[in-house]
């Protein structure tokens, strides 16, 4: 036998008697890493680092998701890292924004060039045809580091030089022909602004990578999301062919399968606990990292709740974990002094559950409706 059949030969027995995680197994291990199982004492950017950063479409989220995680947060500390430009916001993995750490977005967004060059391809690519994009980016450089603008504003401003062309395809051509930060007051908590866009290199004071290591960050992301097959991790970042990453990397992880017989990776000394283990109830925000971080995402929601979560319009609906499991809705309305958390269960709760919620949910509001008088917490069937 050649040594290529060997290897495969090997691959395959190996996968036939690698250990069997099911689901809640899984479930526990991703809840673990997510800092889920019992907030954690962690400065803001250590823990956006170790999740390798948070989804933030909207503002807010972002506060939540830390807030849920870790003990003590308050919102100050990530909008502080902010203004510092210790953390920024940005189109990162599946060309999607990101909260990530600096240092992150520097090592991390050349790794991922290639899904921006996808998506944009796929939506835009036929109306630039024949059109020179160095100089474009060039140019559109140039403008968002001469004054932040909104995509509406670039593509006017191109369009002014290419008269010919769309200009939501030229805007959409330099977000992704060149890595824009959006910049502050946007993602501050409490304030409101437009999506103002300005280079990386100009608001960082930094050029990106020249080196970046894909094998670093599939460690990573199974130190923050493992264990994981190959499609989880190309579902979470938006690459492609990462199986031959993987099998590089296979001498130093840890195989298992799922109940399906999916080959899982993970790294060896990652913690993997008792699937019986309790799973305190946790309100996660809008687009939720852990929602989105795999091809297989029974192991944190069960796929009748699916259409009730992630909307047609692409929303993903804040959701409530029950038993590790999203097990509901949640929603904060605001005015006249008066907060209502609105909460929309998927099934009868027990009384303990019932009322764990609805502590969790006082805490919840202690944070983000410090200044209203009257905090209400409604149940909904």
């Amino acid at each position: 036998m050649n040594t290529s059949k060997k290897k495969v030969a090997n691959t395959e027995a190996n996968r036939e008697t690698a250990p069997v995680l099911g689901k809640r197994a899984l479930n526990r291990a991703l809840l673990e890493r997510q800092l889920l199982l019992g907030r954690v004492h962690l400065p803001a950017l250590a823990a956006i680092e170790h999740l390798v950063g948070l989804q933030a479409q909207a503002p807010n989220p972002p506060y939540y998701g830390l807030w849920t995680r870790l003990e003590g947060f308050r919102q100050e500390e990530l909008s502080r890292l902010l203004e510092e430009r210790k953390v920024v916001r940005i189109a990162m993995m599946r060309s999607t924004i990101h909260l990530v750490s600096a240092r992150d977005c520097l090592e991390l967004r050349p790794l991922v060039q290639s899904v921006h060059d996808r998506g944009f391809g796929g939506a835009y690519g036929k109306s630039l045809d024949g059109l020179d994009a160095q100089a474009l980016a060039a140019a559109g450089r140039a403008l968002v580091e001469a004054k932040p603008m909104t995509f509406s504003e670039l593509g006017k401003q191109l369009n002014e030089e290419w008269h010919d062309r769309d200009p939501d395809a030229l805007a959409a051509a330099i977000r992704t022909l060149v890595p824009l930060v959006q910049v502050p007051p946007r993602g501050l908590w409490g304030q409101s602004g437009q999506a103002l866009h300005t280079s990386v290199e100009l608001w960082l004071g930094s050029s990106l990578t020249s080196e970046p290591k894909i094998a670093l960050m599939i460690q990573r992301y199974l130190s923050a999301f493992g264990p994981a097959s190959v499609k989880d991790m190309q579902a979470w970042s938006g690459l492609t062919s990462l199986r031959e990453v993987i099998e590089k990397l296979r001498p130093d992880l840890i195989c298992f399968r799922d109940e399906q017989g999916s080959e899982l990776f993970d790294l060896q000394d990652a913690p993997r606990p008792d699937p019986d283990i309790a799973a305190p109830a946790r309100f996660l925000g809008e687009f939720d990292n852990i929602l989105l971080s795999h091809a297989d995402r029974s192991r944190i929601i069960d796929d009748t709740y699916r259409n009730r979560v992630f909307t047609k319009n692409g929303i993903i609906r804040s959701v409530i974990l029950i038993d590790g499991f999203v097990g509901g809705l949640w929603n904060l309305k605001r005015g006249s002094g008066i907060a209502t958390l609105t909460i929309e269960p998927f099934r009868r709760l027990s009384s303990q559950e019932q009322d764990e919620i609805a502590f969790e949910g006082a805490n919840l509001l202690k944070f983000a409706a410090v200044d209203d008088q009257t905090h209400e917490i409604q149940f909904i069937t």
